[in-house]
C-alpha cells in the first residue's frame, strides 16, 4: 500500500491468462523483512495473512459454503524470494482454508549470505 502499487500482482498479469485474485489479505502489519534473520522473519509473519472474505461465498450441493479457492492450485507470485518465510506463512493460509496444492513462483531469489 506505501508503495502505492503491489508488484506482485503486476508480475501475476503478465505471466498468463489466467485469473490473477487477491486471494489473501493482511491483517496484520509487520515490519519490513530486510533486517531479519529467517527465523525473525517466520515469526514475523505469522498469522498476518487470512484468506480474502470476498472469495468465502461459493455454495456446494450439500449446501455448505465453501471458498472459492477449495480444491484448487494456487500459484502465488512474489517478486523476491529470500527465506520463504512469507510464501511459506500464506501458503499454510491457503491450505488450510481447502487449497488442493500451492505453488510459488518467483522473478528473483535473494543471494544467501555467508
Amino acid at each position: 500500500m506505501r508503495r502505492g502499487f503491489n508488484q506482485a500482482r503486476d508480475l501475476a498479469t503478465r505471466l498468463d491468462r489466467r485469473p490473477v485474485v487477491d486471494a489473501l489479505w493482511r491483517v496484520r502489519g509487520t515490519p519490513p523483512q530486510m533486517t531479519l534473520n529467517a527465523d525473525a522473519r517466520h515469526s514475523n509473519v505469522r498469522g498476518a495473512f487470512v484468506v480474502s472474505p470476498l472469495l468465502t461465498g461459493r455454495a456446494r450441493l450439500d449446501g455448505v459454503r465453501r471458498p472459492f479457492i477449495d480444491d484448487r492450485i494456487i500459484v502465488l507470485v512474489d517478486d523476491v524470494r529470500t527465506t520463504g518465510a512469507t510464501l511459506d506463512e500464506c501458503a499454510k493460509v491457503l491450505l488450510a482454508a481447502g487449497a488442493r496444492e500451492v505453488r510459488a513462483l518467483t522473478v528473483a531469489m535473494a543471494e544467501k549470505s555467508s
